[in-house]
This record gives structure tokens, sequence and C-alpha cells, in this order.
């Protein structure tokens, strides 16, 4: 069993076209940023595009966002945000989106504390589970995920210390174009594929015991 994740649209869906065997892929993880301050609408152009070549979608709205798309996910039953749901047996997903305060003033911003809350109010819905994976729009502090070229270090310490103390399996982020890689967090693998245009993914394979993911690039 697999799953494709990505995240960061900003309604670019070309790079669909070239992602291989989508349409096997058990589902499709969105970490945030379907569109570019768009609303139900804009949502509903990357959805149906996406659902073209595979229906089953986790989506969550990212900063770039606005709330409307949660409404829309939500009337079409793929809604992650604030949500726990059961990948396969033993094996869950918990999301949570937005971001933490920005100088640019987009559409979905938080304080960093609310993160922190919001991740530990989902956390609780998810004790069913053996293994469990964290998708979360915001990337943790001091990664190699949450770097601007100068240097400078922008990601959240709330998601940061969420990681540390819960220890998900893995976690798969976004937000930061500049910082896709892959890092860890103690023995947490976290992967940002980076802008959804220039062509990354995570592939996350499951076997029933093992949980293994790979950062991918058409």
């Amino acid at each position: 069993m697999y799953w494709i994740a990505f995240g960061d649209i900003h309604e670019h869906i070309t790079p669909l076209e070239s992602i291989p065997d989508l349409e096997e892929a058990e589902g499709i993880i969105i970490t945030g940023d379907l569109t570019n301050r768009g609303d139900r609408v804009a949502a509903d152009r990357v959805i149906s595009a996406i659902a073209a070549r595979n229906p089953n979608i986790l989506a969550q709205l990212g900063n770039m966002d606005t709330t409307d798309v949660t409404e829309y996910l939500a009337g079409k039953g793929m809604n992650l945000h604030l949500q726990v749901r059961e990948l396969a047996p033993g094996l869950g997903v918990m999301g949570v989106g937005m971001s933490a305060r920005t100088p640019f003033g987009t559409p979905s911003e938080v304080d960093d504390e609310t993160l922190g809350e919001w991740l530990d109010r989902t956390r609780s819905l998810a004790e069913q589970y053996d293994r469990l994976i964290l998708a979360v729009h915001e990337p943790p502090r001091n990664t190699r995920l949450d770097m601007l070229p100068d240097g400078t270090h922008v990601g959240s310490l709330s998601v940061r210390v969420f990681i540390e103390r819960a220890k998900p399996d893995l976690v798969l982020t976004g937000h930061i174009h500049e910082g896709t890689g892959m890092d860890m967090i103690g023995n947490t693998p976290v992967f940002n594929p980076g802008m959804f245009a220039g062509g990354g993914y995570v592939r996350v394979d499951w076997d029933g015991t093992e949980l293994n993911a790979r950062l991918m690039s058409i």
C-alpha cells in the first residue's frame, strides 16, 4: 500500500500529469496551499484535476487558502484540518493546516501558540492508532525544512515541540518553498517536498508493519 503526498500547489496542477502510478495509490494527502488566496471555486479546480487521476483525497488549507476551502473540502468529505483519518488498520493520519503569523498578511494565519493547541487537541483523537502520520502545513523550527536562502529559520516552535513530545512516525509538511528536503527530529523523519510546481512529492509505503517514506521528484 502507498500514498502520494504533496502541497503548496498554488493552483499549478501541471505536474499531476507526470506523477507515475498515481491511480494505483491508496490515496492522496495534500498538506495545504491548494490555491493563491482562493475560495471554493479555485479549490474545486485543483481537487477536480487531482480526482481525475485518484479520487481518494485528504486535504487541508494552507495559509494561502481562505476558510472557504475548508468548507469546500468538508463538503466533499476530504477535509483533514483538525481531523484524524484512518489510512489502514493501525495507521492514522492527523492534520493541522494554516500557518503561524507571516509578514505578508496571508488569508489563514494564527498565533504559533494556537498551532500548538490544535496539534495537541487533534492528537488526542488518534489514540487508537499504533502508527501515526502528521500532516502539518507549517514546518518545525530549526530544521532544513524551514530555512530561507539567507539561513534564517522561520518555522514553528510549537510544531517542533509537539513532534519532540508526541513522536509521530512520520511528518509531512511544506509552506517554506525553499526548505525542500528531509530532516530528522529525534527518530521522526520530516519531509518537505517543496512547491508542487517544482515536481516534488513524497511516497509513503506501508506493509502493515513498516512505514517508509521517500522524497520523489518528477
